[in-house]
């Protein structure tokens, strides 16, 4: 570099080019962007090769768990992959019935359409955020024509959980729902779900044939009914004086009842007309044929050529009298009564209620204090309150049972004694000097081994003397005698004099040599001048 002054000239171009070069191609080259991650490997190899025919660049990253693609192209490649029907997830849907071939067994058709059906939920169950992967198992029987050999259809499904996350009660009910609606005549019991680490989410039905939910549902209804009667009775008798219990008796079941009833027939005058018809006749008769009978009476009569004289009436027809008939008919409405009853699911079939109440205290002329039952009609008053509170109802057999007792007066032995004998701080106290005799031992062990061992191991570094100091010997400067060698050796002296009393001293031992021998000062400070000429 002495020899050529250019050189470093020429090597710090050189950097400068070989920065900028970078990082221009560090800012032309594309940024990469995930396409798809925690592919299977059927899928992810059949991506891969997709993207080789398209002449789209990929890269891998989380130790191959996600393709990358340049960001420009994420959404295009994504529809191009979809339109080819990648990734499929490791599942089918219902495009398996797409391609049916022809003159295929109706147990193929079964079989395929079952497949996609366990593809179409498995997919939907891959969609709550918690699930990372799901399997679904159907058994659905062959039907029957017979009604005794009908068998259930079934369902497991196997969930796949995300690291830390879990499915609560809801969300395992929501895909039992799911899975049991979306299968013909499956009921939501015969769906078992179980996740990674074999745990069953779906706990069976209890003793008494209720699910979660219903037994959830029965224990609100009876710690509310308890709420209430313990609201009321606590500003009576104070904290902890009544206690109560209570038991509900709910229906689950879903009754739909539809009733018409007829009343008796009643009054015209109270009745509604609802239609009225009246018909009304009137007939005149006649007297039949007279004469005598044969040909001649048959005969039409000649024409007459003679006036008509009338007769004297033997021979003419008789007349009777008018006859009329008159006929009404009127319809009544009926007094009919149709009643159609729905009944939810968790009605309130019957409460049973326990309450138990101390005696109270009564104080004396003396102010003693004793403790007496409740008088009956005051039992009476709280047993009428507990009812109002639960909602009594006499029709539904609800029971009430209200005991006055005296509760036990057995106390804690430990509260009457001082704080500092208590157990809780007796224990915190033993804890506290177990640590404080831990750290003890490690202080002493400290200070007597440890520290004494380093500062043999390290001794600390002397200071150094001044240029004024004198030093550990003091010797004879140029022309002057030595100190006391006595004086000057004491090794005592010496380790215990620090920076400060040597220099005193020095100074103190000159005065003394400069008024005990003038000239031997005067040739010394002749010497310092002459050297520093």
């Amino acid at each position: 570099m002495k020899g050529n002054p250019k050189l470093p000239f020429v090597i710090a171009v050189a950097f400068v080019v070989a920065v900028v070069t970078a990082l221009v191609l560090w800012s032309r080259a594309p940024d990469y962007r995930v396409l798809y991650s925690n592919l299977s490997d059927r899928d992810g190899g059949a991506i891969i090769t997709a993207l080789q025919q398209a002449n789209v660049p990929y890269k891998f990253a989380d130790a191959g768990g996600a393709i990358l693609v340049p960001s420009n192209q994420v959404h295009e490649t994504r529809l191009k992959l979809a339109a080819m029907g990648l990734p499929k997830g490791g599942s089918v849907g219902f495009e398996l019935m797409d391609n049916q071939k022809f003159g295929i067994s109706q147990f193929a058709e079964q079989v395929n359409y079952q497949r996609a059906l366990e593809g179409e939920l498995q997919r939907t169950i891959e969609s709550i955020n918690a699930v990372r992967g799901a399997r679904v198992h159907l058994a659905i029987p062959k039907p029957s024509v017979f009604v005794r050999d009908k068998e259930a259809p079934s369902a497991s499904v196997f969930v796949d959980l995300y690291p830390g996350r879990v499915l609560d009660e809801g969300q395992v009910q929501a895909i039992t729902r799911m899975v049991s609606s979306g299968v013909p005549d499956m009921s939501a019991k015969n769906v078992t779900i179980v996740d990674q680490d074999g745990n069953l989410l779906t706990q069976p039905a209890s003793a008494s044939g209720l699910d979660a939910s219903q037994l959830k549902y029965v224990q609100q209804v009876e710690q509310n009914t308890q709420k209430r009667i313990d609201a009321i009775l606590a500003p009576i008798f104070g904290a902890g004086n009544a206690r109560s219990q209570v038991s509900a008796d709910i229906d689950f079941s879903r009754l739909e009842q539809t009733s018409e009833n007829y009343g008796p027939n009643g009054s015209p005058q109270q009745s509604a007309i609802r239609s009225q018809q009246t018909s009304t006749s009137t007939e005149l008769a006649q007297s039949g044929a007279s004469g005598v009978p044969g040909a001649l009476s048959n005969t039409p009569p000649q024409p007459a050529s003679a006036p008509i004289v009338a007769g004297n009436g033997a021979n003419a027809p008789q007349t009777t009298p008018v006859s009329d008939r008159k006929d009404q008919t009127t319809n009544y409405e009926l007094d009919k009564t149709i009643r159609h009853l729905e009944q939810p699911m968790g009605s309130v079939k019957r409460l049973s209620v326990a309450v138990v109440v101390n005696y109270q205290p009564v104080a004396d002329a003396k102010g003693h204090v004793t403790m007496q039952p409740l008088p009956p009609a005051k039992l009476a008053q709280i047993e009428q309150l507990v009812k109002d509170a639960m909602g009594y109802d006499e029709k539904r057999g609800d029971s009430v049972n209200v005991v006055n007792s005296a509760f036990s007066t057995v106390t804690d032995p430990n509260a009457d004694l001082p704080w500092w004998r208590q157990p809780d701080i007796l224990e915190m106290a033993k804890d506290a000097a177990k640590w404080l005799g831990i750290a003890a031992a490690a202080a002493a062990l400290y200070f007597m081994f440890v520290r004494p061992a380093m500062r043999r191991a390290f001794p600390p570094p002397e200071p150094a003397a001044p240029a004024l100091a004198a030093p550990e010997d003091p010797v004879a400067l140029d022309g002057l005698p030595a100190p006391d060698q006595s004086e000057a050796a004491d090794p005592m002296l010496l380790g215990f004099e620090n920076e400060k009393h040597r220099h005193e001293r020095n100074l103190d031992y000159a005065r003394t040599i400069a008024r005990q021998d003038p000239k031997i000062v005067a040739t010394v400070v002749k010497n310092w001048v002459s050297d520093e000429r």
